[in-house]
């Protein structure tokens, strides 16, 4: 007689049985090549940039035409199969990490440029377009796609509608959800939906707010239009050193008090200075507490008239020194330091966790002061970079993902980070996106009922809830297991607050 099987065994059994159903399914409407399934193709889809997390996907369907999308999706809709829409994997919380019983939706085949309307200042572009190369085919047209994410050479215009991405210029050419008109796609049954439209306005509820950082909750994205801007005439950037984290907050905060909007606002403080400085040699000053970098862009007498007064208010916060880039080579090399903070990060320790949360700009210092005391707390590393503009932080822990107690550590630190920035009147995410990574700690920023009023839209457009469940919102079991885990870990002494 043979033994019984193991829990293991069986759910092993179950899935490989599951498995077979679905590639049945999907091979009737995709070419064989267009779908993986064995271990060793589907495993460099484990994870997307939080390498921290990883699952393997049932399989993985890399459909060539919008028909085998909307075929893919029928299929998976009618067997209750799970699908996690995927773009270029540049995400960096979680947010297209596979499920282990699902299809993860692979959409880079969809690279093409269809439209370009220079004198409407617009541009259809396929979801897997990669957000520079927008740029880089207007460019000749004296156009730009704003939205600057770090990943722009890589990340695709799909991903940033799902996580409604930012960049550098964000604070004044806005986000994402500023500089897109339309998105096409399908529902998780295969239907056709479109958000937005051509003109400045749509009848009836405006949705395109809603889709854009939904998180591939609501629609897998087919294709965008976005909105197109002039190329300045010029810009120049400020590079001001403080000797204090706390004078180069209060300075951020001075800027946008004195009514200047600049191009970019960023601020990193010393230790990630020194890491990004050996990476890319910037020319950043080694000896600062902290830096920041002030752009602004326009007509060269807008510009020379907005650095004027931009340096008049640093110095009087304390910048220990000023310097404004003399040509676009020094402009660049500015930016590529900040552009390559995460990579330079990524040289000095085996692994890194990048936290996303958004606080009020008056408090920067306090928040930089607060993770100091974190470093303490937790014995780990952490550099920092921000969005400084808008008060979003990106503050990078390092630690090493082989080693069990560092990644616990780490995870409690970036937990810690979340939490105290919403206690400060901000956010638990930016632009990165909840994902997998800051499920838990929505838990801190809503309420049960406000929960279930986004659960409500997720079923309004998904009433299986099979498009990228188990991210974003957290369920009432979850915030409830969160808030005793709290409790063993001493940041809390009960459970029942508010938000619990």
């Amino acid at each position: 007689m043979n033994a019984p099987l193991s829990n293991d065994q069986q759910t092993t059994l179950a899935r490989a049985e599951r498995q077979a159903q679905v590639v049945q399914a999907l091979l009737q409407v995709l070419p064989q090549h267009a779908l993986l399934y064995t271990t060793e193709d589907t495993v460099p889809y484990e994870c997307d940039g939080l390498t921290a997390y990883r699952a393997r996907p049932m399989c993985v369907a890399l459909p060539e035409t919008v028909d085998q999308v909307q075929a893919v999706l029928k299929a998976c809709y009618a067997l209750d199969v799970p699908v996690v829409a995927r773009g270029a994997g540049t995400g960096l919380s979680g947010g297209a990490m596979p499920h282990t019983m699902g299809v993860t939706l692979s959409l880079a085949k969809f690279n093409q440029i269809l439209n370009i309307d220079a004198t409407a200042r617009t541009a259809v572009v396929q979801c897997g377009v990669r957000n520079l190369a927008i740029s880089e085919a207007v460019s000749q047209y004296g156009l730009y796609y704003a939205p600057d994410p770090s990943s722009q050479i890589a990340c695709t215009i799909g991903g940033n509608v799902a996580e409604n991405s930012g960049g550098v210029h964000c604070l004044k050419y806005g986000l994402t959800v500023h500089n897109v008109l339309k998105v096409k796609g399908f529902t998780i049954e295969g239907e056709p939906i479109e958000f937005g439209s051509d003109a400045l306005d749509t009848p009836g509820l405006d949705l395109l707010p809603v889709v854009v950082g939904s998180e591939g909750m609501l629609a897998v994205t087919t294709e965008v239009t976005v909105k197109l801007v002039p190329k300045p005439q010029l810009a120049r950037c400020i590079m001001a050193s403080f000797d204090d984290v706390r004078k180069a907050g209060d300075a951020v905060a001075a800027v946008i008090a004195a009514g200047i909007i600049p191009a970019g606002l960023e601020m990193m403080d010393g230790p990630m200075t020194a890491a990004v400085e050996d990476f890319v040699h910037a020319d950043y000053d080694l000896s600062a507490a902290a830096i920041l970098l002030c752009e602004s862009d326009g007509t060269p007498e807008e510009v020379e008239e907005e650095i004027g007064r931009m340096s008049e208010v640093l110095r009087g916060c304390g910048a220990t020194a000023i310097t404004v880039s003399r040509d676009e080579a020094q402009r660049m090399k500015f930016w590529s330091g900040r552009k390559n903070a995460f990579p330079a990060s990524g040289r000095i320790s085996p692994d890194y966790m990048c936290m996303d949360s958004t606080i009020p700009r008056k408090r920067l210092a306090d928040i930089l002061e607060a993770i100091s005391e974190m470093e303490k707390k937790y014995q780990l590393r952490c550099l920092n970079v921000f969005h400084a503009g808008d008060g979003n932080l990106h503050p990078l822990i390092l630690f090493d993902a082989n080693d069990p107690d560092q990644m616990h550590r780490c995870e409690q630190f970036g937990a810690d980070i979340l939490e105290t920035s919403v206690a400060m009147g901000g956010t638990v995410t930016g632009e990165h996106g909840v994902g997998i990574e800051k499920v838990n700690s929505m838990c801190v920023q809503f309420s049960a009922e406000e929960n279930e009023q986004m659960f409500g839209v997720k079923r309004a457009f998904d009433s299986k809830g099979l498009l990228n469940p188990g991210k974003v919102i957290p369920t009432l079991h979850r915030c409830a297991e969160y808030g005793k885990m709290l409790v063993r870990a001493g940041q809390i002494k009960h459970p029942d607050l508010p938000r619990f």
